[in-house]
């Protein structure tokens, strides 16, 4: 990745690049994003996902925060949920061949995932697709000239495959047909980028090959690293039994996220929020995990049931219930509003954090709850003010 020409574009482009493992081309990006801009017309940003089990975990949510940065510039996100691609089982990353999944259940696993993944994306700009619409409909003789535009040579360039091969593990014919149809998703949805994890990138090539066969513009292809799970070690798999799922309670996932260790905490932050690591290394390690953990039970379990999951948390392991006299700041004196003041000072993860916990009456200013978003506070010199944040923090204003 061209770091230099990335640090030349625009902060909100930068954010783009933020924990993406690589860019086939950053240049192409640069490009498409400036004509996109110009003509006012958004991205088509695609990311696939075959429902080979019924639930989602973090590590699936790495792609979306992704898309959901491209839908706050403006751009269309492409939700692809693989219903034929999951039939044949992605061989990315495998010693041996999936056992082929039923029509049945496949569909019974895609129910549940466009309800979590609009926890994090925004309805208004994801279109939600399933690749059977065109892949249904080809028959034999438009798979066998889909076939036709790729070598077996090449398909054998794939690691995972190339190991099965000289190692005399078997490879069923219609593994090499995978990377085929999920490059052909670019082609049918006229994709401008396709995101996915780094164990993709081959299946991600083909799809930009594929368009250039066909006549179309190319892809960009953008891969992200694969979460690690709560072991700090592996990637973050159910067969592993190291995952934090989506719709797990919310104690449960608070009190896993709580579990990690400092190193992933920060990586869980980089991939997984928007926060900035500046802010968030000034913030001591256990408070900086309880405001992940706050973000992300707050995000698939609403603001209310991570209060009580933080309450439940201090209550098991023995945390101080007590209210503190309070924490002394020093602020700038004159009129502030109270979002950007509780955001300034890293109280929150983000403004609209901070809207949602003011709108509920989790900030009070001397005693009184302030349930206004735009309330403004006047600080003075030589006047102290108590300031209480959620159920626990309470800070003396003065300037």
């Amino acid at each position: 990745m061209d770091t230099h020409k990335v640090s030349e574009q625009p902060e909100s482009w930068q954010r783009l690049f933020r924990g993406v493992a690589e860019v086939i081309q950053a240049s192409e990006l640069i490009e498409k994003l400036k004509r996109s801009q110009s003509e006012g017309r958004p991205l088509r940003v695609k990311a696939g996902f075959d429902p080979t089990t019924p639930d989602l975990h973090l590590g699936h949510t790495v792609l979306m925060q992704k898309m959901r940065q491209f839908q706050d510039l403006g751009h269309e996100v492409i939700f692809l949920i693989g219903d034929f691609t999951g039939r044949i089982g992605d061989p990315s990353g495998r010693s041996a061949t999936r056992k082929p999944l039923s029509h049945e259940e496949v569909m019974k696993n895609a129910e549940t995932y466009t309800q979590q993944a609009l926890k994090i994306l925004d309805p208004k700009q994801t279109t939600v697709r399933f690749n059977s619409e065109w892949m249904g409909k080809m028959g034999a003789e438009g798979v066998i000239q889909l076939a036709s535009q790729y070598t077996v040579a090449r398909i054998l360039e794939r690691d995972d495959f190339q190991k099965r091969y000289k190692g005399s593990l078997p490879i069923g014919i219609h593994e090499f047909l995978y990377p085929l149809i999920q490059g052909y998703d670019s082609v049918a949805l006229k994709a401008d980028i396709e995101l996915g994890g780094v164990d993709q990138k081959f299946n991600l090539l083909v799809g930009r090959e594929l368009q250039k066969i066909y006549g179309g513009p190319q892809q960009v292809v953008m891969t992200v690293p694969l979460l690690e799970g709560t072991d700090g070690v592996l990637k973050m798999s159910k067969s592993f039994n190291n995952t934090i799922a989506l719709e797990e309670p919310s104690d449960q996932m608070f009190g896993k996220i709580m579990s990690v260790s400092d190193v992933l905490m920060y990586r869980y932050y980089e991939l997984l929020t928007d926060e900035t690591m500046e802010a968030v290394q000034t913030i001591h390690p256990m408070e900086a995990k309880l405001r992940l953990a706050d973000t992300l039970v707050s995000r698939f379990h609403g603001m209310a049931a991570a209060q009580s999951a933080r309450e439940r948390f201090d209550i098991t392991v023995g945390r101080v219930q007590t209210v503190h006299a309070g924490v002394e700041c020093r602020v700038p004196v004159g009129v502030v509003k109270l979002v950007e003041l509780l955001y300034e000072q890293h109280w929150v993860a983000s403004k609209s954090e901070a809207r949602r916990l003011i709108q509920h009456g989790g900030v009070e200013l001397e005693g009184q709850k302030l349930t206004d978003p735009n309330h403004m506070i006047t600080i003075e010199t030589g006047v102290t003010y108590d300031l209480k944040v959620g159920k626990k923090s309470r800070y003396r204003l003065l300037a």
